[in-house]
């Protein structure tokens, strides 16, 4: 699908990649940009839509929903990530915290317009993912868990959502240098360049997006046991 004369919402959009998304797609021209956060107010970029949307909150997610009948173009970007281990002692509490974001924020947005899309042609969703969906490391050992977990959830949208002629489409990225991955100190990819891949591959109808070089080498060893590694200690 094309960007140009689409209608778009951007979960996450005030800050990071969500509001990059939103700027490139303006830049392309699409017809009307939802950007939606938990704080509308926070959302400062001219000619878009402030929604206030909290992924965690089935209620948001509905009215939301009910609001933006016109959608054709969803992107999963609102996300999370700790720094947490899966041994430390409050493990439990950290992966549950991003589970809920990072994995049922993610469910509840699809199913909540998998019907819109469909009947606005069927349309593409984008769903933000990570090198971390296939390799994980100790120092943030859950949020690599909860990104697998989205990366299977994304493949089960795929297959369901193609009957009606969605194009859902998996982003990939390693390390990018945003409020993220602020403390973390590893080579970082450039937000903008990694949010025009993305685009890029939506309007190439790719069904998914590796937009660093890292990202594509763990794709390409999945079947020789890269995921055995630890992906910062190598």
């Amino acid at each position: 699908m094309k960007v140009e004369g689409s209608v778009i919402l951007v979960t996450g959009a005030n800050r990071g990649l969500g509001l990059l998304f939103a700027k490139d797609a303006l830049s392309r021209g699409a017809k009307k940009i939802y950007a939606a956060a938990r704080d509308p107010s926070k959302i400062t970029l001219d000619g878009v839509i402030p929604v206030k949307l909290d992924v965690t909150n089935a209620s948001d997610v509905s009215a939301v929903a009910k609001q933006s009948t016109d959608v054709t173009l969803l992107i999963n970007n609102a996300g999370i990530a700790l720094l947490a281990g899966v041994l430390q002692a409050d493990a439990d509490a950290r992966l549950r915290e991003q589970l809920e974001v990072n994995v049922f924020g993610m469910l509840r947005m699809s199913q909540a317009f998998a019907g819109v899309l469909g009947k606005n042609g069927g349309g593409a969703m984008l769903n933000l993912l990570s090198i971390l969906s296939w390799v994980n490391t100790p120092a943030i050992a859950c949020y690599g868990v909860s990104k697998a977990a989205a990366w299977a959830l994304t493949n089960g949208l795929r297959h369901e959502l193609r009957a009606q002629g969605t194009q859902v489409v998996g982003f990939h990225a390693g390390f990018i240098d945003t409020d993220l991955t602020r403390g973390i100190d590893v080579p970082k990819a450039t937000p903008a360049d990694v949010v025009r891949q993305a685009l890029d591959a939506i309007e190439a109808g790719a069904e998914e997006v590796m937009v660093d070089e890292p990202t594509r080498q763990v794709q390409q060893g999945l079947s020789h046991g890269v995921y055995l590694k630890d992906v910062l200690s190598g």
